[in-house]
């Protein structure tokens, strides 16, 4: 594998000379000579990555220009930071100072950037004549034999899976008994059905036990079973798909097969399959366009035929292929399952083969560190079973390094390899930024997001905006089985996702020698830092600086204790690089004075630290696109957060114990002049005072913030009147509004929300009715009023189409509720609480056909009643499948579970 990071670099060095070339003018001539360079260089390592250099010499070329590359972002950057500097200071006597006193300082330094640039070019034109000295290769050809090699054993592998005996597996009787039923069912029409999971979780496994059942082979008139490789010709599958299906029926096949053309083929399969009832495996598909090159000769005779593929992409099992299809996700082997399988391999050496007592907890945390991968389970237990007790705790310890360097890990380095070379430049370096989170961590999205486009990650596309851009890396990593999601939205949107641990260690493997990033987690002695960035986990002591910190450009600090560490609040001279600064948790109660001098600063995550304050100085981080100090005890923000000009992202509301109640969370006063953030996409939570100039200001200035999403604010008292009707057009692109305070009427720009996906209105208070207001918007999904209405009615007349979630909470005069027939027709959950004049069940319920959730709580026991067996009511809720009520109502629903109530929600925690 070539080393990608590089490539990155090199295309954000060129762009800075192509942006910045009035203040590179001092070094202009060579600029343009390393510019032609490092354009050679990234067609170099473009070269290197799909060639999948491999041989020592090879790769030290490589890992000789990733080394140039930093050395010239380092060199780059520094000019440019001197650049900030001279043209930080501002008044009339800095500006004549600069021009007579620093003129000769400028000078001495561009010439010294001069000199270090020729330098770096004499280096990168002397690799090749370097390596044609010792006779090194220069990446010619095609893929090398190392790579064939490694391709053909993943094949071979694949393969043998057919002739796995039975008693060998765990966990796959009820996943194949699923298999056959589809396969075997009286359907006549052609099915395809998919078998998705990441690489090494048992999906050819699991197909070829179905496949080789002699029940399904009866069932079929012939069969086929071909691995499909990433770089297949269409004419070699069709040669094997009819080898398979002769040789199957113990035919001869046909003896010039192998001088066919391509239309002579097709006609062999289709006149052979014309008449007969097939099943055809293809394993491990990597592109929907397999499907589209081979459909033409599988064509649907109406005689119950089927496909099975196997995949570790999402998108290709969700592909439409056109006629009935079937999905099955892999999930990994539970606990139990996981045990038996790693022991039956781990433990076949020792008495009775059984675990040890001594060696039974770390055996269950190797279990756990495969998390249900059958084979990283049969790898590791494998290896584990040529060790001795002494030796396992070496190896539990050292896993990157086993992973990587032991033969008997190669099956697992080599699948999990697979999916890494798979992916295209740019995912590769978001894929492995997500190896500085802790193991098991639960990556927020929209945190992740941020980070790659602070870092460059994230390349601009016309008409999109960044974090668009970046949410789609995000899913392909997903559909890929890279990254898995933990935690979803009720749209199905990820909230949270994590890295399985083997992934994580091959990808902290790849990290360090790419000098990538590296991860600190206390349990060895850390001297020099050699990567580009650098996350610290540790949950005591202090966090220690050390040489090499000056290369850094993302610094993360991850806590688990926040009492036993301890944080200087003063940062080392050589950050001043820095791209990231990610401090959530860390127990910090001032923000380090060298934080303002980091003009690189794209990234400054201040979340749940004790910071009491911003300095006004926070104004010269000019590059900063994230601010986040949400659950901090700031309580304003000063002045100079107008000069945060390219600031995007703004959190900031801290939340409380209140629940339901008006101070459930908190804003932070903003300075008037918030308006000159133009950039913004999220604003969240501003707290207003009731100061009608200010206010009008404020809409005016969110008017003009085209690209906002997220808008949060709040009044600052509950008898407060949020006057926000002066904001007459709204950002276009507006997917959530929360509005925390009085109400006088209705917000008339609401029409407009076209892009809404979520509101919460919050102790509004309106006497006139919300809905016709909003039941016309398109993407509305959730609606959350929380003491926002005054009237003693609800009726939901019209629209409302694309609402799941709904709730209703603290309406103290609400006695009817209506619901039309044909409104919400998309309904999942409803939650009715601290109603306590509501008595009947809502009018219309039984109209909303997919809800799956009624909520009740607080509400009179007389509404409770009428859906009991032989309740008025009882009829209309026998389509919901949960009705969840608090405890003391002690009788049961019939046809509905019964839960006991902890609290309800009103806005989720990590919403930002």
């Amino acid at each position: 594998m070539a080393l990608p990071t590089a490539d990155l670099l090199i295309g954000k060095i060129v762009t800075i000379f192509e942006n910045e070339a009035s203040s590179v003018a001092g070094v202009r001539d060579e600029i343009d000579d390393i510019k032609q360079e490092l354009v050679s260089m990234k067609a170099f390592l473009h070269d290197a990555d799909r060639k999948k250099a491999q041989a020592e010499g090879e790769a030290t070329w490589v890992a000789s220009v990733r080394d140039l590359a930093y050395d010239v972002e380092d060199i780059i950057d520094e000019f440019m930071y001197h650049m900030y500097e001279q043209g930080s200071r501002e008044g009339r006597f800095a500006r004549w100072f600069n021009q007579t006193i620093r003129i000769p300082k400028n000078v001495w330094f561009r010439r010294k950037i001069s000199s270090k640039l020729k330098n770096i070019s004499r280096m990168i034109k002397a690799i090749p004549e370097r390596n044609q000295r010792f006779g090194v290769g220069g990446l010619q050809g095609t893929c090398s034999s190392t790579c064939d090699d490694a391709c053909r054993w993943v094949q071979n592998r694949a393969e043998s899976s057919l002739f796995i005996m039975e008693d060998e597996l765990v966990g796959i009787e009820s996943k194949k008994q699923e298999l056959m039923d589809w396969l075997m069912n009286e359907d006549q029409e052609q099915m395809v059905v998919s078998v998705v999971g990441m690489g090494g979780s048992g999906k050819t496994t699991l197909v070829a036990k179905a496949f080789n059942s002699e029940t399904v082979k009866r069932h079929f008139n012939c069969c086929a079973w071909i691995t499909v490789s990433k770089t297949y010709v269409i004419e070699d599958l069709f040669r094997s798909l009819i080898k398979e299906f002769h040789q199957g029926r113990m035919e001869e096949v046909p003896a010039d097969i192998n001088s066919m053309t391509y239309r002579e083929l097709l006609q062999v399969i289709i006149n052979y399959l014309e008449t007969k009832r097939y099943i055809v495996v293809l394993d491990d598909v990597w592109d929907t366009k397999l499907w589209e090159e081979i459909k033409i000769s599988l064509q649907n005779r109406r005689l119950g035929s089927r496909i099975i593929l196997t995949t570790r992409k999402e998108d290709v099992a969700y592909y439409s292929y056109g006629v009935q299809s079937h999905i099955h996700r892999i999930k990994p082997l539970k606990l139990n399952e996981a045990w038996e399988l790693f022991s039956s391999k781990a433990f076949s050496p020792f008495q009775n083969k059984c675990c040890p007592s001594q060696l039974e907890s770390l055996a269950w945390d190797l279990v756990e560190k495969c998390e249900g991968l059958p084979l990283a389970l049969v790898a590791l237990g494998g290896l584990m079973s040529s060790k001795n007790s002494s030796e396992w705790i070496k190896v539990y310890n050292s896993l990157n390094w086993h992973l990587t360097n032991h033969p008997l890990l190669e099956p697992v380095k080599g699948i999990l390899l697979l999916s890494f070379d798979d992916l295209p430049y740019r995912l590769k370096h978001c894929f492995l930024y997500c190896s500085l989170f802790p193991e098991d961590y639960l990556i927020r999205r929209k945190r992740l997001i941020r980070l790659w486009i602070a870092e460059g990650f994230v390349e601009h596309v016309k008409g999109i905006t960044l974090e668009e851009v970046a949410e789609g890396y995000l899913m392909e990593l997903i559909f890929r089985s890279m990254l898995h999601v933990v935690w979803r939205n009720e749209t199905g949107r990820p909230k949270a996702c994590k890295m399985h641990d083997l992934m994580r260690e091959l990808a902290l493997s790849i990290s360090e020698k790419e000098k990538f990033c590296v991860v600190y987690d206390g349990r060895e002695v850390m001297e020099e830092v050699r990567a580009r960035r650098l996350s610290t986990q540790t949950t005591e002591g202090k966090i220690k600086f050390c040489t090499g910190m000056s290369q850094l450009r993302s610094f993360l600090v991850f806590v688990t204790d926040t009492s036993s560490l301890s944080f200087s609040n003063t940062l080392p001279s050589g950050f001043k690089l820095l791209r990231v600064l990610d401090l959530e948790y860390v127990p910090i109660d001032i923000l380090p004075k060298e934080v303002v001098y980091l003009f690189n600063l794209r990234y400054l995550n201040l979340r749940a630290t004790p910071i009491k304050k911003l300095p006004e100085s926070i104004g010269k981080l000019h590059n900063l696109q994230t601010l986040d100090i949400r659950n901090t005890k700031i309580e304003a923000l000063p002045g100079g957060i107008s000069k945060l000009k390219n600031l995007r992202h703004l959190i900031m509301y801290r939340y409380t114990r209140e629940h339901k109640g008006f101070g459930y969370v908190n804003g932070t006063r903003a300075p008037a002049n918030i308006c000159m953030l133009k950039k913004l996409q999220v604003l969240s939570c501003v707290e207003l005072e009731g100061n009608i100039v200010r206010l009008r200001d404020l809409c005016a200035s969110i008017q003009k913030m085209k690209l906002l999403h997220y808008l949060f604010l709040m009044a600052s008292d509950e008898e407060e009147a949020l006057q926000v009707n002066a904001l007459q057009s709204p950002p276009p692109y507006l997917r959530m509004v929360i509005l925390v305070g009085r109400q006088k009427k209705v917000p008339r720009w609401f029409f407009s929300l076209r892009s809404v996906t979520n509101m919460y209105l919050h102790w509004s208070r309106l006497e006139e009715d919300l809905l016709p207001y909003i039941e016309e918007l398109p993407n509305l999904g959730r609606l959350t009023l929380i003491n926002a209405y005054v009237g003693k009615e609800l009726c939901f007349r019209s629209g409302f189409e694309k609402l799941t979630h709904l709730q209703l909470f603290i309406f103290p005069l609400l006695n009817k509720i209506t619901i039309e027939k044909g409104v919400m027709p998309n309904l999942q959950s409803l939650s009715l609480d601290d109603c306590t004049e509501l008595n009947t069940l809502p009018e219309g319920l039984q109209y909303l056909t997919k809800l799956e959730t009624l909520r009740l709580e607080l509400v009179p026991e007389q509404l409770v009643d009428s859906i009991r067996k032989g309740g008025v009511d009882h009829g209309k809720v026998q389509h919901i499948p949960e009705i969840i009520i608090p405890d003391f109502y002690t009788k049961e629903v019939e046809g509905s579970k019964l839960f006991e109530v902890i609290h309800i929600l009103g806005i989720k925690e990590c919403q930002i």
